[in-house]
């Protein structure tokens, strides 16, 4: 019975955890949203808003640290015990990095709709933010329901998250290029292409810890990437 009852509350544990990271979750999932309504829609009135909200998902990223913390030395987890504790963890801090980039993108937007020229400039925006959401909300999913062959298809998605980083970005360039009025929006524009790209390298390394819980190791291929944007700065320099 004193066994059962150890294995009942570290289950009770890492359910406390998950909770917390599913919180953390849907806060930065509706931060990322939040910061991209702001730049499609041209309002501007949500973004301090969106800036002040960080603070939530620092403040859900501490606590779980010192749950964790706490469960660990109190329950002594070994094996792939300790390993679903690590994976909360690293999950946890993969989730508060993207409500960092989307506070980014929303400090970025006001700039960009105070300088902007025209509403067309976010139109490639618009697609790969709307691709990023759905590999933010499918990893979700499967670390809610320890699905890797899922989390694995989000790992996959990353590539086409590269592509259109690069597209983006040589679209602006040549905006840029030909139209110098365009520099100071055309430049954030270009940092919000590259937060994004960057939220979705975070949901990949999500994917990525949802198989290690699995299987107890890494993806053996090497992360899918197709970005070559730096190349594309040669190239137009």
């Amino acid at each position: 019975m004193g066994s059962e009852h150890i294995v009942s509350s570290f289950d009770n544990d890492l359910a406390e955890l998950n909770h917390m990271v599913a919180r953390l979750g849907g806060l930065a999932e509706q931060q990322f949203a939040a910061a991209v309504e702001a730049l499609e829609t041209r309002n501007t009135s949500n973004i301090d808003a969106i800036v002040e909200a960080d603070k939530q998902l620092d403040k859900l990223e501490f606590e779980l640290n010192e749950r964790a913390i706490e469960v660990i030395a109190r329950r002594s987890p070994m094996a792939k015990d300790l390993r679903r504790i690590i994976v909360a963890l690293r999950v946890a801090g993969n989730l508060e990095r993207i409500g960092d980039y989307a506070k980014n993108i929303a400090k970025r937007s006001r700039v960009i709709i105070e300088h902007e020229k025209s509403l067309g400039d976010n139109v490639s925006i618009a697609r790969i933010a709307g691709l990023t959401q759905q590999m933010i909300n499918q990893v979700l999913d499967a670390y809610a329901t320890g699905d890797a062959e899922l989390a694995m298809d989000v790992w996959d998605r990353d590539m086409d998250v590269d592509q259109l980083h690069t597209s983006i970005f040589r679209e602006v360039l040549e905006q840029i290029g030909a139209d110098s009025e365009r520099v100071s929006a055309g430049s954030q524009l270009l940092f919000v292409a590259k937060n994004i790209e960057r939220i979705g390298d975070y949901a990949t390394g999500i994917a990525e810890q949802i198989y290690f819980v699995k299987h107890g190791e890494f993806p053996s291929q090497t992360r899918p990437k197709a970005d070559d944007s730096s190349s594309s700065a040669i190239d137009q320099s």
